[in-house]
């Protein structure tokens, strides 16, 4: 075979270097783990909040709504995942190399939907709820957690491993409580009322819930926004396919760092790489259906199970996480004290551990994007980009809390729609990107390439109705 010419586009950034795909290891077991992280970081807004939110206020009867957003994403992951295989680089710097500043864009989009620490503040309320200190405590705990998290994210020595670790100790804790809810609390009604949802009672519930939150819902099913997008980086620190020639993110601080070019790799379509790339390839969709597609759906649907069972037609619910408690004050009277205090223990700790990932995504994104487009010629790391994001964030957060920006509904459902115009705005992007920067025998197209049109439409559709609601609102049109 003639010399291969990479076909990932130069005129932005330096072209990649040619090197062939390494061989996926023997033993896949020990490289799972993106998925786990992907749907671990995700089991916070979606699957402890607006899900089981919904359920508490209009039953289970768009729960369809969760399995329609996290078969979206699986596809959109994947799409991520692909190109981030064949080249090593993240999907936001290949989307940089078709236009200089659409890495920035995603990530101005991204920091503006978490800097507001609506995931935070929710952990902090249901330890209120353990302590009996009330909410005008909530804002100084969430401040501790952000602090602690800061600290958590730049002394790892690897900070991926470092997340991957809190993040498998809190699927452990939630599986736990998913067990027992199962065997204790949740009621044969609630599961008819999930086949009748998936079936015959699937409706889009509108009035009585704000088209914001169910779109936010959908948006956050699984995962949503920038946290889709970073299954690049984390894929990428386990060392997925053209991954492995790049080092990991470590701490300035307690890790070694290491000085390496900011682009990636590609590899020449010989049919010794394209064997390699098709077990890679197969590993990679097994690895996100199983860990992140899943264990996402089962979540999202015993957890609003468990809020149909306790707390569905209550009054007095709308519009706030008051569910929660009440859902607590309910498991302690039906099951015993103690189901009620696991149920805000295993809560406060899970969404805690989401927060840290929401604030490390964000950064990985932002410090990947910085030093690779703007920083690129500069003798600073990424790994100090990253330091300096993560605490910006944590200051930031705290700011928004002091001035009193504090009620978590109201801000994850602003995240969330935020999250779901990125994502009309990316599944353009991959589409561009997947079909015109890899070879021909990897490009995107059949079905895969269907996906990502309907999550165009789907997102876009979403985007339009919910910006002129929203213009409705603030202009007094009725």
């Amino acid at each position: 075979m003639a010399e291969f010419t990479p076909t990932v586009p130069a005129r932005v950034l330096p072209s990649v270097a040619v090197r062939d795909l390494p061989e996926p290891p023997r033993s896949t077991w020990r490289i799972v783990g993106p998925g786990l992280v992907g749907a671990g970081v995700g089991l916070a807004s979606g699957e402890f909040i607006l899900w089981p939110y919904i359920a508490s206020q209009v039953g289970l009867i768009f729960i369809w709504g969760a399995a329609i957003g996290i078969i979206t994403q699986w596809f959109l992951n994947m799409e991520i995942e692909r190109y981030t295989l064949a080249t090593g680089e993240t999907a936001l710097t290949g989307f940089s190399r078709m236009w200089k500043h659409w890495g920035l864009v995603f990530v101005v989009m991204t920091l503006c939907s978490n800097l507001w620490p609506g995931w935070v503040t929710t952990s902090a309320t249901m330890v209120t709820y353990l302590t009996g200190s009330g909410e005008g405590s909530v804002r100084w705990i969430a401040i501790g957690m952000l602090i602690v998290i800061a600290l958590g994210l730049t002394l790892a020595p690897v900070i991926y491993t470092m997340l991957e670790r809190v993040i498998f100790v809190k699927i452990a804790l939630v599986a736990a409580l998913v067990v027992v809810a199962i065997l204790v609390a949740i009621s044969a009604e609630s599961w008819a009322e999930l086949g009748k949802g998936l079936t015959v009672n699937a409706g889009f519930p509108v009035p009585p819930l704000d088209f914001a939150v169910l779109m936010g819902a959908i948006a956050y099913a699984g995962a949503g926004g920038g946290q889709n997008l970073c299954q690049s980086n984390w894929i990428r620190d386990k060392g997925f396919g053209m991954g492995q020639y790049v080092p990991r993110l470590v701490s300035p601080v307690t890790g070694h760092e290491e000085a390496v070019s900011s682009t990636g790799f590609q590899f020449s379509p010989t049919k010794e790489n394209l064997a390699r790339w098709r077990q890679w390839w197969r590993f990679a969709n097994v690895e996100q259906a199983w860990t992140f597609a899943m264990v996402s759906f089962v979540t999202i649907a015993l957890m609003s199970m468990l809020a149909y069972s306790t707390v569905f037609g209550r009054p007095g619910l709308e519009n706030s996480i008051a569910f929660l408690e009440a859902e607590g004050r309910v498991l302690q009277d039906t099951v015993g004290t103690w189901f009620g205090l696991l149920f805000w223990v295993i809560g406060a700790l899970a969404l805690f551990a989401s927060a840290m990932g929401i604030v490390d995504y964000t950064s990985r994104l932002a410090s990947d994007t910085i030093k690779t487009v703007y920083l690129r010629d500069k003798p600073v790391s990424v790994n100090r980009v990253y330091f300096f994001v993560v605490w910006a964030m944590a200051l930031v957060g705290t700011g928004i809390l002091l001035a009193g920006l504090d009620q978590p509904l109201i801000l994850l459902v602003f995240s969330a729609c935020f999250a779901a115009v990125m994502m009309f705005v990316y599944s353009i992007l991959l589409i561009i990107l997947n079909r015109r920067s890899l070879p021909e025998a990897i490009r995107v197209r059949s079905y895969r390439l269907g996906a990502l049109i309907w999550s165009v439409a789907f997102f876009g559709t979403l985007t339009v109705i919910v910006v002129i609601q929203q213009a409705q609102k603030l202009f007094g049109v009725s």
